[in-house]
């Protein structure tokens, strides 16, 4: 049986977050194609529907890595931040989008809260996680 972790992260969030953009309760915000998505990036995400990606990433990083909460998934998606002639500093990304993206996922039904430990993925959203691994599987043996 093939699982998330047996695929590699790339394929598996690509295909994830297609079946996300068919989610009602999981969209992006209106203030999204505006946001900077940490301390360390210059711009906005230039990619169109970045939104259901970085969900997407946030469901993988969850299952991988869970009981994880904000603070820790703001870590995973930091950088180093340009300070000039100083040498540059390890950054938390946005905790906000990550926030808001587990809301999403939670109010789907694909994340649930974990007591004083952060969230966890539920049986829903593995089988969502699982499913996509074994379409991306089955895609790369033709």
């Amino acid at each position: 049986m093939v699982t998330s972790y047996d695929i590699p992260a790339e394929k598996l969030i690509e295909k994830v977050a297609a079946k996300l953009r068919e989610i009602e309760t999981i969209k992006a915000p209106e203030w999204a194609e505006f946001a900077k998505t940490g301390r360390h990036t210059e711009k906005a995400p230039t990619q169109k529907d970045w939104w259901h990606t970085r969900a997407a990433s946030i469901l993988r990083k969850i299952y991988m890595k869970g009981p994880i909460g904000s603070s820790r998934l703001a870590e995973e998606y930091g950088g180093f931040a340009d300070r000039g002639s100083r040498p540059n500093k390890a950054v938390k990304g946005s905790r906000n989008i990550a926030r808001k993206c587990m809301m999403q996922l939670e109010a789907s039904g694909l994340i649930a809260k974990n007591k004083n430990k952060g969230r966890v993925v539920t049986a829903k959203g593995q089988k969502l996680l699982d499913a996509a691994a074994k379409e991306v599987a089955d895609a790369e043996k033709k």
